[in-house]
């Protein structure tokens, strides 16, 4: 068994898949793989998120480390998300499952 921060995991996978797991933390890391969005946008995009789980994902990928949030000083705020380096390198995985679906899955596109 591992522990950190007061949970416990049966092994580093275990611990990994924390990260990501749920419906929407990696899906909300490929979005921001290529370059950095805006909250507006993100929601945008992630179609069927409302807006307070947004925040509450954003906020749990922050305080993970796996993403920042930039708050230009302007009016109104301009704020942006963007992947650390730690989400980079997490979100690269994601993206070679994402890779992996789309090799023995594609057909189910086509239901």
């Amino acid at each position: 068994m591992i522990h950190c921060n007061g949970k416990e995991y049966i092994c580093l996978l275990d611990f990994g898949m924390d990260f990501i797991r749920g419906k929407w933390k990696a899906v909300l890391l490929c979005h921001l793989y290529d370059e950095p969005k805006r909250f507006l946008e993100l929601q945008r995009i992630t179609t069927g998120i409302s807006q307070k789980v947004l925040n509450e994902k954003l906020k749990e990928l922050q305080n993970a480390e796996l993403i920042n949030k930039v708050i230009y000083p302007q009016t109104p705020p301009k704020v942006e998300y963007y992947l650390t380096d730690k989400g980079k390198d997490l979100t690269k995985i994601i993206k070679e499952i994402e890779a992996w679906s789309f090799k023995y899955y594609n057909h189910l596109n086509n239901e």
